[in-house]
């Protein structure tokens, strides 16, 4: 919306002014963050990595700077980053919902779950987490014979064409699931990573 682009570029500008005034100040971090917000990825990037070489402990700009590297697609930059932080910080909740997210959208899905497991036991409030949780880590549910669930649970019908055809019928749970059962064999499988990503944002939206 216009009003928080300009509110964004209004805390942007104070950011910057306060950062020009104190260079070794810890508000490299949140206007990095803000550069994040606006989507000057680049920008956030670069600061955050200056910042890092003067604060390598700042946990808070080494997480601000695995989001930017996530939002502009460079995510095995990102592992790096989310991986040093859980090193020190196993239990850093955000953390470990953004390398959930990370790892899911390399095709990583056993290493998804792992995370998205940690996160949820650490906040048991957590629903999306645990409803992640519910399309990541297997297909139908085993005793569910019957229709649908039944097609799911067949290796015939672990195919990209399938799993589009349940996303256009607004079936995206069904149709996360058949994506998954792909990347867990090929994570390196595009297609499927991609409409994986398609699937669960269209549940998003259903969820309004």
């Amino acid at each position: 919306m216009p009003g928080d682009d300009q509110s964004i570029a209004d805390a942007i500008r104070r950011q910057e002014e306060r950062l020009a005034r104190d260079p070794a100040s810890l508000a490299f971090a949140q206007l990095a963050d803000l550069y994040r917000k606006a989507g000057r990825t680049r920008d956030a990037v670069a600061l955050c990595r200056d910042g890092l070489a003067r604060y390598p402990h700042y946990t808070t700009a080494r997480l601000i700077l695995a989001k930017a590297l996530a939002a502009a697609g460079d995510l095995d930059a990102a592992t790096i980053e989310l991986a040093a932080i859980l090193a020190v910080s196993p239990k850093d909740v955000q953390c470990l919902r953004l390398a959930a997210e990370v790892h899911r959208r390399r095709g990583h899905i056993d290493e998804a779950v792992q995370h998205l497991e940690a996160a949820a036991d650490l906040d048991p409030g957590d629903r999306e987490s645990r409803a992640l949780l519910g399309l990541l880590r297997s297909t139908a549910p085993a005793g569910d014979a019957g229709g649908l669930a039944r097609v799911l649970n067949d290796d015939t019908f672990t195919t990209v064409a399938f799993g589009s055809l349940c996303l256009e019928q607004g079936c995206v749970e069904e149709a996360a699931q058949v994506f998954t059962r792909i990347l867990r064999k090929d994570p390196e499988h595009h297609e499927a990573r991609e409409r994986l990503e398609t699937a669960l944002r269209a549940r998003q939206r259903r969820k309004g």
